[in-house]
């Protein structure tokens, strides 16, 4: 035993034969709670949370001054979260915010808001950001703001409402929902 030897002839066996044991032990109390589980080929996805995004945009639209806008996207896209908020400051305002599930796996979110763009973008972004450019789709220019690192963000002002998207899209995703956008009529 380890202890029964002097502290300079003890080595990296003993202190093996010592941590056996404890790996053991933590060994079973993870398969008594099933915390934990083996996958050698890496995470899998989890099911992708079930919402309810008429209601919730039907809700917001009754609710908030400006119009809310349920665009027509393609049915293997998912919703699955939604939320409202307010950007700061003399130029924001209320923001409602719904979430899709691409049918490649990536996420969109739709925010639309009486704040003004320059509000908007960096209360997303969580701060400021440069426009890149813009392109026409549906009849609506669509600035964007690409920045190296981050989800890149498009903004279109309808009026009385700006249309924000951001996300892991890829460009051809982000076209379809400002098409989408573009086609919509707002709530009644």
């Amino acid at each position: 035993m380890a202890g029964d030897k002097p502290r300079y002839l003890q080595d990296h066996r003993d202190i093996i034969w010592s941590l056996i044991p404890l790996v053991l032990f933590i060994v079973i109390i993870a398969g008594i709670a099933r915390s934990c589980s083996f996958s050698p080929d890496g995470p899998t996805a989890g099911p992708v949370p079930q919402f309810d995004i008429e209601a919730a945009l039907t809700f917001d639209a009754a609710e908030l001054d400006f119009p809310i806008r349920n665009p027509a996207v393609p049915e293997n896209w998912q919703p699955n979260s939604g939320s409202r908020g307010t950007a700061p400051g003399d130029d924001g305002g209320d923001v409602s915010t719904v979430g899709y599930i691409t049918d490649a796996g990536r996420y969109l979110q739709l925010s639309q808001s009486s704040a003004t763009e320059e509000t908007l973008v960096p209360w997303v972004a969580g701060g400021p950001r440069a426009s890149t450019g813009a392109d026409l789709y549906e009849g609506n220019s669509w600035v964007q703001y690409d920045e190296e690192g981050s989800e890149p963000i498009w903004v279109t002002d309808l009026g009385d409402v700006r249309v924000l998207v951001t996300g892991s899209g890829s460009t051809e995703e982000f076209t379809t929902l400002a098409t989408a956008i573009g086609q919509a009529e707002p709530i009644e």
